[in-house]
């Protein structure tokens, strides 16, 4: 989802807020890195009539293959993630089309479009098999991700990714449909102002909401046959308080999957890395180094 929206739009800027502040945390701790924007990690591949842009860290294990959260997400949200889980594997960082270094292309965004660009990185980063965390709108590509290559993915964890627009509670539906592309310049000038600056075509950002809207508004993300074909043992985490997934239907995605678990993050909205990054790390590291049985 637009990820940092909540359900009334004052809300926005404290959460940006606490995100910006989470993220500087990290990257103090892990010698000011610039994820994101890192000239030594970062790579391009072209992908149909794009260039996607990744960047990657550490070496050994099952790589890693992070995926973004929409509109406000992009790498450096997984700043303190990386930093840990880099200690000990290979992890591939992507951006998402439109976001930060990534270009816009021509297509119509899609769930399934943001796959195929993940699986051409992926692909061109190895030919095995990896794990996958996905965060927002990066769990929902995971879904079609796992669900289009059972070959692909060992082990995957989906962070406040739901299913379709009706997951969202009612405020969030609100609130989304009264929204315009403009609103997030006017509400967040400078983290715009930021962006635009890793865009390679700035000039095309509202266009770029556009897309990124048009794409959450549904009505439908992934089918429950999809999330039913996922072999891979998934783990689904949410907050407690997530607008974007109301705590039923998180618990009826749980229950669709062959292989899945459930953890809720106490006290927490969508943003559960900001939220609670500690907890939310151990869980998904705790899951993703589980021994195969």
């Amino acid at each position: 989802m637009s990820q940092y929206r909540n359900v009334k739009i004052s809300m926005c800027t404290a959460i940006i807020a606490a995100v910006i502040s989470c993220c500087a945390h990290a990257q103090t701790k892990a010698g000011a890195v610039p994820y994101g924007a890192n000239p030594a990690a970062g790579h391009y591949l072209h992908a149909d009539d794009v260039n996607i842009y990744y960047e990657t860290y550490g070496n050994g294990g099952t790589p890693l293959v992070l995926l973004h959260g929409g509109l406000y997400g992009y790498i450096e949200e997984f700043n303190e993630l990386i930093g840990e889980l880099s200690k000990h594997r290979r992890v591939i960082a992507i951006a998402t089309r439109g976001h930060g270094r990534s270009e816009i292309g021509a297509e119509p965004f899609s769930y399934a479009l943001l796959a195929r660009d993940a699986f051409a990185v992926i692909r061109h980063e190895t030919n095995g098999k990896v794990d996958v965390l996905g965060f927002s709108d990066g769990a929902v590509t995971s879904y079609e991700l796992a669900s289009g290559h059972p070959e692909l993915i060992r082990r995957l964890v989906a962070i406040g990714g739901p299913r379709k627009f009706a997951d969202w509670t009612p405020g969030a539906q609100k609130e989304f449909k009264d929204a315009k592309a403009s609103d997030v310049e006017r509400d967040s000038p400078d983290f715009v102002s930021a962006r635009k600056k890793l865009m390679p075509q700035p000039e095309r950002w509202l266009e770029f909401v556009d897309r990124v809207n048009t794409m959450e508004s549904g009505p439908v993300y992934v089918t429950d046959a999809q999330i039913q074909s996922i072999q891979a043992p998934t783990l689904i985490v949410a907050g407690d308080h997530d607008p974007y997934n109301q705590i039923t239907k998180i618990v009826e995605l749980f229950q669709l999957l062959p292989k899945g678990e459930l953890a809720i993050i106490p006290g927490c909205g969508h943003v559960v890395l900001a939220c609670k990054g500690n907890f939310t790390i151990t869980a998904a590291e705790d899951f993703l180094d589980r021994p195969e049985k």
